[in-house]
């Protein structure tokens, strides 16, 4: 229910990226009848049964899969550890990079393929939740997925039961159109801040230095959950786009420890590996 969501909070195609995902589906002939420009983002949701090469793309004449599909959109994958780990495994090289090459005999052929990665799982086979027994019984299905996939995800949350108070109360939540007003507004900085050239999950090692500079206040708190955490490079790296990403949603211009800290609790899986 919450990745269905997500589609309504997003900010709306700019003109390049409706121009780049219009391509795409005019090529596969998936355009929507009497549709010229699409204007919406796409949102994929392959079957856990899904190969590499409905997932990757390929073939004989390469054709793009389901990440090139998802282009400046959405790629959701529900009960992610039922996926083959050989098929997980082969999304690495695209979520670092945004495109994917094919290789054959006679040549390369290279596929967009910038998409924003949802998954999905239950803590184990059963779909009941943990307790004492079954802490074991949900790591073994954890471990199903692999530590390098896992990294290359900027968030992970455990998303608890919802009691039955909460779900008959009738006290209002915060819209979609609310959350999309505050995304617009958080991504709009982003675009004065890098000249429309990147975001923030895109920042390089240089750009990371320059906007994402962190108090000692904040490098001895980053210090500890490296420590605890056993953070990766890459892990401490996300976690600072993460925290620049919440200061802007805030309306700060730099990142304070109560930024730093709401990134590090989203690396839940890493204290599991």
């Amino acid at each position: 229910m919450l990745a269905a969501r997500l589609p309504g909070i997003l900010p709306p195609l700019t003109r390049s990226e409706s121009l780049e995902t219009t391509r795409i589906y005019s090529a596969m002939g998936l355009l929507p009848p009497g549709v010229a420009l699409m204007d919406q983002r796409p949102v994929r949701t392959p079957h856990h049964s899904a190969t590499a090469q409905a997932l990757i793309g390929g073939g004989s004449i390469p054709r793009p899969g389901e990440v090139s599909l998802a282009h400046n959109g959405i790629l959701f994958l529900d009960e992610l550890p039922e996926f083959s780990r050989h098929v997980l495994e082969t999304l690495r090289q695209p979520l670092e990079s945004g495109t994917v090459t094919i290789a054959r005999v006679h040549g390369s052929v290279q596929f967009p393929a910038r998409f924003m990665l949802v998954a999905a799982m239950n803590p184990t086979a059963s779909g009941h939740g943990e307790n004492g027994k079954s802490t074991q019984i949900s790591d073994r299905y954890l471990a199903r997925l692999s530590g390098p996939l896992l990294d290359r995800i900027d968030i992970h949350i455990e998303v608890p039961s919802v009691s039955h108070r909460e779900l008959t109360s009738r006290q209002p939540g915060t819209s979609s159109e609310v959350m999309r007003q505050q995304v617009t507004v958080a991504r709009d900085k982003q675009h004065v801040r890098f000249k429309d050239s990147t975001t923030n999950a895109r920042m390089e090692t240089k750009q990371l230095q320059g906007f994402c500079d962190l108090s000692p206040s904040c490098l001895l708190l980053m210090k500890q959950a490296m420590e605890e955490l056993g953070l990766s490079a890459r892990a401490y790296d996300k976690v600072r786009r993460v925290a620049r990403t919440i200061a802007d949603l805030e309306g700060a211009d730099t990142i304070a420890e109560n930024h730093l800290g709401e990134a590090i609790q989203y690396r839940l899986l890493d204290r599991r590996h």
